[in-house]
């Protein structure tokens, strides 16, 4: 039999959760002008056990394709109160609703800019993470759905990367000579250790002049989540293959001997974004063959063989940049994510421009799909029935 007090706790819990109906009836109601709109049977709150509650999976299915005219009601009835973020790699459906376009520290600069008192970020964890961080202290940071994660970012989780520091440990003194750097795309818990131990956050932005920095206070860096940032960067600084080693965080000592972490200049964090490892160079060999005048360019997650052979190299807002500024006419093959691409090619072609997906199977970020219309809908009838979710 279940104890009385952690029953008394989920039932006093439960009691203080709102009507799921009530949710779900500011739903109907958004996008339309009659006030005795009835609950559909199609998303009417299944029963449950008393005192467990209902998870929107469960309750809130959609009885129509109406999404678009509720969510753009909810968002002209909550006005300047609400900003909506979206990151270039969303969903069409989603981002066309978007206050603000752009990278995760754009966004999150954008946002701490507004007097809005909800941040609704259509992207994933780390990046309402870091929204939060900057956030005015009277603004509060929503996500669509808190199931929307990033598989690289939870490749190094606080636990591995102490533990990752204590081994080395074992060789040198981590605090004396390694500067420990993490990509922004990483948890907050991770910028933080970098800040007890002297180390430093970067964008794929400014990465060059953040291992520049680093370099300048110790030896050596420790790159995290992402290798072929850290690879792809460091290249351009004139550090050789051969100095930049990965550590396995799935192996005692990271896999590697002592000897490799003493002449290592940048020890590398085993992890990679899906999206971008799928991209090969044999895809700008074939797209060459058939058009030879084209030119490259790939976001530098993606693997080093690629970067080698693309004409340019930089974040999705440089890629955004030089695309744009470019001659009219031109072919592009660029390796970053689909949704991006798809609108990018739409913007250039009245220039003539032609911009392709470089991987001819596409491998969508699953995480930042999680943030659907339905999800959002729901974010702002929550919002719309005074509670804030996620």
């Amino acid at each position: 039999m279940e104890p009385r007090e952690p029953r008394r706790e989920r039932e006093r819990a439960a009691q203080q959760q709102p009507n799921p109906k009530t949710f779900v009836s500011n739903l109907i109601q958004i996008g339309t002008t009659d006030p005795t709109a009835q609950v559909p049977e199609s998303i009417s709150v299944p029963e449950v056990e008393k005192g467990v509650g209902c998870d929107f999976d469960s309750y809130l299915l959609s009885p129509d394709g109406s999404w678009d005219e509720r969510i753009a009601s909810a968002k002209e009835r909550l006005g300047s109160r609400v900003v909506i973020l979206g990151h270039h790699y969303q969903r069409d459906e989603v981002v066309k609703f978007a206050d603000f376009r752009g990278d995760s520290l754009k966004l999150s600069q954008q946002a701490a800019g507004t007097e809005a008192d909800y941040i609704v970020f259509c992207g994933v964890h780390f990046m309402a993470e870091s929204a939060d961080v900057l956030r005015r202290s009277h603004q509060v940071v929503m996500l669509p759905d808190k199931n929307a994660g990033c598989s690289m970012a939870d490749m190094a989780s606080l636990a591995k990367v102490e533990r990752c520091w204590r081994e080395i440990g074992v060789v040198l003194n981590p605090d004396q000579g390694l500067t420990p750097v993490t990509y922004i795309n990483s948890a907050a818990a991770l910028k933080a250790f970098c800040g007890r131990h002297g180390g430093i956050v970067c964008t794929s932005s400014n990465a060059r002049k953040v291992l520049e920095w680093s370099f300048g206070r110790r030896e050596k860096i420790l790159f995290f989540p992402d290798q072929h940032l850290g690879r792809n960067t460091g290249y351009t600084m004139d550090i050789p293959l051969e100095q930049m080693v990965v550590w396995d965080f799935d192996q005692p000592m990271g896999g590697l001997t002592p000897a490799q972490i003493r002449d290592a200049k940048i020890i590398l964090w085993k992890g990679f974004c899906s999206v971008h490892q799928m991209f090969r160079p044999e895809h700008i060999d074939r797209f060459k063959e058939k058009y030879p005048e084209a030119k490259i360019i790939s976001h530098p997650e993606s693997p080093f063989e690629v970067c080698q052979k693309s004409d340019y190299v930089g974040s999705t807002e440089y890629i955004i940049k030089t695309i744009r500024d470019a001659e009219p006419g031109r072919r592009w093959l660029v390796a970053t994510e689909l949704h991006l691409v798809k609108r990018l090619h739409e913007q250039v072609k009245g220039d003539g421009k032609r911009v392709h997906f470089m991987s001819p199977t596409a491998c969508m970020c699953a995480t930042m799909f999680r943030s659907d219309p339905l999800h959002l809908a729901w974010c702002l009838a929550s919002l719309l029935a005074a509670h804030v979710v996620n």
